[in-house]
């Protein structure tokens, strides 16, 4: 054999060994690029579908007004809840028409300035079919002498605040005796007679809760 053939099988062996090595070369590196994202993968953590959140009630909702009698006040206007709410509470009490008799009161012991200007009270509000349980000549004579009127009428005022939820137990009025509260949730009664018709009514000044009958101080 002459030396020229030996030198071209010698050269042709050499590119076949060697694209033979970058052929496996090629093979190895997309094998191990398939196997890392394999694992790539593998490791991810897995993609967990969150359910939707219980929903809760809004602190708005929490804090509105509760109460059989709440569809008689006027839905919009300054005797309306949202009216209510930017006039102290004596004001108030005289936009709404369920409370006219009260308001009578209110002025006839001339308290209005008294409870417009006091801070974060709570006031039983007795409607104009409490005031007409009393026998006339009753509430007339209550209406004529201003210190018993003064008296219970202040019995219908706590110098507290009191929410729905510190509602029930017994709180000191401005008159200076106790009224009694009963019931939970939206169900209460006030000295054991007086019924919650609307309650967790709002003013500037005063929570309100408007109740079925006048409340009367103890006797000394």
């Amino acid at each position: 054999m002459s030396v020229t053939t030996t030198r071209t099988r010698t050269v042709a062996v050499v590119l076949a060994v060697g694209a033979l090595s970058l052929g496996l070369t090629a093979c190895g590196s997309s094998g191990d690029s398939s196997s890392s994202s394999a694992k790539a993968a593998s490791s991810a953590p897995a993609a967990t579908s969150a359910s939707p959140a219980m929903s809760s009630p809004s602190a708005a909702a929490m804090d509105a007004p509760f109460g059989a009698a709440c569809s008689a006040v006027p839905k919009d206007g300054s005797g309306s809840f949202s009216g209510m709410a930017q006039d102290p509470v004596a004001t108030a009490a005289s936009n709404n028409p369920l409370l006219s008799t009260l308001v009578t009161a209110v002025k006839a012991a001339g308290l209005v300035d008294t409870l417009n200007s006091a801070k974060g009270v709570t006031v039983f509000a007795p409607t104009n079919d409490a005031f007409a349980k009393l026998p006339k000549e009753t509430l007339d004579k209550v209406l004529a002498d201003k210190a018993m009127l003064t008296k219970i009428l202040t019995y219908h005022v706590t110098p507290d605040s009191l929410a729905p939820a510190a509602l029930a137990g017994t709180h000191k009025t401005l008159e200076g005796g106790d009224v009694m509260v009963t019931g939970s949730g939206q169900d209460f009664t006030v000295n054991s007679n007086a019924k919650v018709l609307c309650g967790n009514v709002h003013t500037a000044n005063a929570t309100v809760y408007i109740v079925d009958t006048v409340l009367m101080p103890p006797t000394s």
